[in-house]
């Protein structure tokens, strides 16, 4: 019996360059992102199908992709990522600046110090947890791609090996890098890797 194989994959660079961008701040790929997706799936083609977060620095390479394989893709809407609240749009030397202890106090704690009005970690896991176990359900013994965020990424492979949710900020998702599961042995295959050198 074939493996379940869930690919994730970041997107790449957003417009506007690296801040804290949640799901708040909708930007679309920037050239140099859009260069990064590209690469980072090479001449890759065994996916059976394609799931992206709606945010549009995933959902348009996802369905370019897609329509260049010719096989379908759905906008998941619980892969969007993390919410920042009130550090959406800031960079983190903005943050440092203007409020070093809540920085402080978020890198020490990120489940419990949260920035004001930020979401719920435990929320957000369980809402992109639902959604991953019912691709996993829907697509057994396929290769599925999901396009998504570092959170979102994160989220998933901390699942994966039953981690606790400060487990989530052991995994470094760089732009455009991917990620590989076994979903039938809960195995990750590997992780922050770009597929063209697979």
């Amino acid at each position: 019996m074939p493996d379940t194989i869930i690919d994730l994959l970041r997107h790449g660079e957003p417009r506007g360059g690296s801040m804290y961008r949640g799901n708040s701040i909708d930007d679309p790929l920037s050239d140099k992102g859009w260069q990064q997706m590209w690469q980072s799936v090479g001449e890759y083609s065994s996916w059976q199908h394609i799931i992206s977060s709606p945010m549009l620095r995933c959902k348009e390479f996802a369905e370019l992709l897609a329509k260049n394989l010719n096989i379908p893709v759905h906008i998941e809407d619980n892969f969007k990522e993390v919410g920042f609240g009130s550090w959406e749009g800031l960079t983190r030397e903005q943050v440092k600046n203007t409020n070093l202890t809540e920085y402080n106090n978020f890198y020490s704690d990120p489940v419990n110090k949260r920035p004001l009005e930020a979401e719920d970690l435990n929320s957000f896991i369980q809402r992109v947890t639902t959604s991953y176990n019912k691709i996993v359900h829907d697509f057994k013994n396929q290769n599925i791609l999901i396009v998504a965020h570092a959170g979102v990424i994160r989220s998933i492979l901390a699942t994966t090996v039953q981690a606790p949710a400060m487990g989530m900020y052991n995994f470094k998702i760089d732009n455009a890098c991917f990620s590989r599961i076994n979903a039938n042995s809960c195995n990750i295959i590997f992780t922050n890797q770009f597929l063209i050198n697979i």
